[in-house]
């Protein structure tokens, strides 16, 4: 039996699968991004978040794919094996939330994999591996497209008197937010990229008003320009999207696609469908 985790900073889902394909448990439990947590926190929350209610699945577990945010580079992949190898003394695989996506979306077929979520992330996948990736340098520098950057859109417009004035005022009554709030928020509190990929559901709301279509539509549409159409033959392969703002908003998405004659691909929510039938077919 394997385990499989999709883990991201908030939350993390995990999955039994045995060598028939049969789908066993499934739980959440909080996330693990080993850029914030330490060795000893990481290994808590899997003591007593995933160990303990495994109960005796524990025994029958032979190995762990560990699709994770924050697992980019080896230190940190380190990080998360070392401390799920102090429960379970199997082989443990750990992968970058990149990979989930091609994984989940791609399969074994070329095509290029996309995350739109609280951030943003893509790479042009040739079946087997990562052939090429444009960095998104977080919602600072890029993450083009993502909640963060529809936020930050959406906040700095109403502040900015960019938007009409009944929107802007609903928004700050809806939310309960002052200017001052804001910029607190913003630049005096930790990850205000949550707070901002946070009001993305007034952007759904209101999605029908001009403005805010167009928003969102030139926020896609530079998350295209800056990223997806930079890949070596961009327009030859189907483009895949993970995450709940593409999931949330792909009407938008797929117009700018259908713009740019970009092959829409498959947009979904999570990536644990994908990744679970990707797991099945390697027992094949």
């Amino acid at each position: 039996m394997i385990l499989v985790a999709d883990c991201g900073s908030t939350k993390s889902e995990w999955c039994l699968i045995d060598r028939q394909g049969k789908i066993g448990e499934s739980l959440f439990t909080p996330g693990m991004n080993p850029y914030f947590l330490t060795s000893e926190e990481i290994k808590e929350i899997i003591r007593q978040e995933l160990y303990s209610r495994l109960g005796e699945n524990n025994s029958q577990i032979t190995a762990i794919h560990f699709y994770g945010a924050g697992c980019a580079t080896p230190e940190k992949c380190k990080k998360i094996a070392d401390a799920l190898k102090s429960y379970w003394q199997v082989q443990v695989f750990v992968y970058s939330d990149l990979v989930a996506a091609a994984h989940a979306l791609c399969g074994n077929k070329a095509g290029i994999p996309c995350i739109l979520g609280t951030g943003s992330n893509s790479c042009l996948y040739n079946g087997t591996e990562i052939e090429e990736h444009i960095s998104p340098l977080g919602f600072i520098l890029g993450d083009e497209g993502s909640g963060a950057a529809l936020g930050r859109a959406l906040v700095s417009n109403c502040l900015k008197h960019q938007l009409p004035e009944s929107i802007c005022r609903h928004f700050l009554k809806e939310y309960q937010l002052t200017q001052e709030q804001i910029l607190d928020r913003v630049y005096h509190q930790l990850l205000p990229n949550r707070f901002l990929a946070s009001l993305t559901p007034f952007l759904k709301k209101y999605i029908w008003e001009e403005n805010i279509y167009n928003m969102v539509y030139k926020s896609f549409q530079s998350f295209f320009e800056r990223n997806v159409m930079l890949y070596t033959g961009y327009d030859r392969y189907p483009v895949h999207f993970v995450g709940s703002v593409a999931y949330h908003f792909q009407k938008v998405l797929c117009d700018v696609m259908q713009a740019l004659s970009i092959e829409v691909g498959r947009i979904e929510q999570s990536p644990m469908d994908g990744l679970i039938q990707y797991h099945i077919s390697s027992f094949k």
